[in-house]
């Protein structure tokens, strides 16, 4: 973790409780982020459901008051789990222990033992699986510093507010999770100074938590903070700034500044090249091939693909998933360019490894390559197909914490597929599961959200649950004109939607009111010649005309939402289809 300097001879103030996964510097937005905390715990297979404590010896037990006893009883603690024992009995230890150094402490006088301790204690709540746990014991570890008494107690307090946003990563708390990590770089300015290196080492952490939650714009600040900083300490063409350039790419590409991206990325290269880091080149390449493809320069792309393949395909293996996740790209694009033989069989290549997967493979990057090849399957009219791939990622991930707003993306895509299928309650409820874990984990005010509350107000409506859509609707509006403005296509959805649910609500003046301010932005920003524009002026035409009626029939304007010849809801005619084998 990017860190203050201490003493040499100071005690770490937390431990590993298991060997965290190797860190790779650029990372897309629905990855888990590793923690910055070299002491971060490998987070357990199991279901972060509390579980009964350990037996604890009585409080009122005088031993603990031997302040001999509580390095002892946390020496115990890091030897048991360093004996590989377990964290079940090092857990007893590291509760005697924080007793001990509390009831020891000097009143008025700050513990850093106490910090330390607790911040051990917490480590083995968190590798236990037993987050909800480590929460408070944290919250207590980030209140003993005081950070005016020198480097050691800063050190404390940056340690502390890290790990608990580890911690409410963990439980997909985002918004809470950012906040953690903007006051632990917050007291690193602060003993440090805002050009010191390991502050940069924190901003680009906090960026990648930004790309985790979307927030593009801030994460784009810090990655030019972070790139000042590491220009003024790091030798031209270093480690540090390639991996600053991946993620500035990784942010440029989000926002749709395809070209600076391209710019960030081939920099990186030069400088893995200029270090010798082969594999890391080919990772590049993928992400340039991305590039290329985004800006429709097939050719490009499939010979950045091309390239990367050889490279894992020598240093890792024929069945690697890094070698799957390269088929998956060449399989879009051969579909993107209408070569539908060639994107059927990388697909089939891919889902070979994926099935059979080498010793070493996440269940992440299993899940993560199927989704992938389910909007494939979903591009080519295979609806049924895609929900298969889907529902298997989704069982991969159910039971890893930390990632709930991966399996929310994944619900609400079945959700769709769902919907496709006419399968409306099924798809309602999906949405629902998907709305509730992004509600929790802090994504209220997202874009996608935003989506995702429409979508899921299309089912109400295809269920006659008019009231339920109506809110969702609302909701999704003011969400989408915060977020992506008035005139972005997603907005103009959600007006059309809502303006068809208040007609069929029989609220006329309101829908009549919705499609007039639609029509004005169509005229005075957006033009005449979108199709919609001629549909959305005779809806409001008719409304026109029949209101002030008693209306005694099925709104008109719902129609054009439940019909499923409709174009909201109809199968693009013509697609192309192809059979797998799964």
């Amino acid at each position: 973790m990017p860190g203050l300097k201490s003493p040499p001879d100071a005690p770490p103030l937390r431990i590993a409780v298991s060997e965290p996964p190797s860190h790779n510097p650029v990372r897309t937005p629905n990855k888990k982020i590793p923690s910055p905390s070299p002491s971060r715990s490998k987070a357990s297979a199991a279901r972060s459901a509390k579980k009964p404590p350990p037996d604890s010896p009585n409080p009122d037990d005088s031993s603990l008051d031997n302040p001999d006893l509580g390095p002892f009883l946390l020496k115990l603690a890091r030897d048991t789990i360093a004996s590989g024992e377990g964290p079940t009995k090092a857990l007893d230890y590291a509760i005697r222990a924080a007793k001990s150094f509390e009831r020891c402490a000097v009143e008025g006088e700050p513990s850093l033992d106490l910090a330390m301790s607790l911040h051990v204690l917490a480590a083995i709540y968190c590798s236990l699986g037993r987050f909800d746990e480590a929460v408070p014991v944290l919250e207590r570890a980030i209140q003993v510093p005081d950070v005016e008494r020198g480097p050691d107690h800063a050190l404390a307090a940056f340690s502390g507010h890290m790990q608990l946003g580890d911690t409410y990563s963990m439980l997909g708390q985002v918004e809470k999770s950012i906040g953690c990590y903007e006051q632990g770089l917050k007291i690193q300015i602060q003993a440090l100074g805002e050009t010191d290196a390991r502050v940069g080492e924190t901003c680009r952490y906090l960026a990648e938590a930004h790309v985790q939650a979307m927030q593009f714009d801030k994460a784009e600040e810090l990655c030019k903070k972070t790139l000042e900083i590491h220009h003024a300490h790091s030798e031209p063409a270093s480690l540090e700034e390639a991996a600053d350039r991946r993620l500035m790419a990784l942010v440029c590409e989000a926002k749709g500044d395809y070209g600076v991206a391209l710019e960030h990325l081939v920099l990186a290269s030069m400088a893995m090249i200029a270090n010798g880091q082969e594999n890391e080149v080919a990772s590049i390449d993928v992400s340039i091939g991305n590039i290329y493809m985004s800006l429709c320069r097939f050719d490009e792309a499939v010979f950045s693909y091309q390239k990367a393949l050889t490279v894992f395909k020598s240093s890792k293996g024929d069945n690697h998933p890094s070698v799957a996740s390269v088929f998956v790209r060449l399989a879009d694009l051969y579909h993107r360019t209408g070569k539908l033989r060639e994107s059927k069989s990388y697909c089939e290549n891919a889902l070979r490894i994926f099935a059979k997967p080498v010793p070493g493979t996440t269940a992440e990057e299993i899940a993560g390559g199927l989704t992938e090849i389910s909007a494939i399957y979903e591009s080519v009219d295979e609806p049924e197909e895609a929900l298969k791939l889907l529902q298997k990622a989704m069982k991969l991930l159910e039971d890893k914490p930390g990632q709930q707003s991966t399996i929310a993306g994944i619900e609400a895509r079945i959700g769709v597929m769902f919907y496709i299928l006419g399968r409306y309650d099924e798809s309602r409820n999906s949405f629902e599961s998907a709305v509730t874990k992004l509600r929790a984990s802090g994504e209220r005010k997202s874009a996608f959200f935003g989506v995702v509350l429409n979508q899921m107000g299309l089912a109400c409506v295809q269920l006659f649950k008019i009231d339920e859509a109506a809110e969702l609707f609302e909701e999704a509006r003011a969400i989408l004109e915060q977020e992506c403005g008035p005139c972005h296509q997603d907005t103009l959805g959600i007006y059309s939607n809502l303006a068809a649910t208040y007609d069929a609500m029989g609220r006329v003046e309101d829908a009549i009111e919705i499609l007039e301010y639609v029509l004005k932005l169509r005229e005075e920003k957006l033009g005449i010649a979108n199709p919609d524009f001629e549909d959305e002026k005779n809806r409001l035409a008719e409304l026109l005309k029949e209101a002030g009626r008693s209306r005694n029939r099925k709104a008109k304007s719902l129609e054009n939402l439940i019909d499923p010849n409709s174009k909201r809801t109809a199968k693009k005619e013509g697609t192309k289809k192809w059979g797998f084998r799964i």
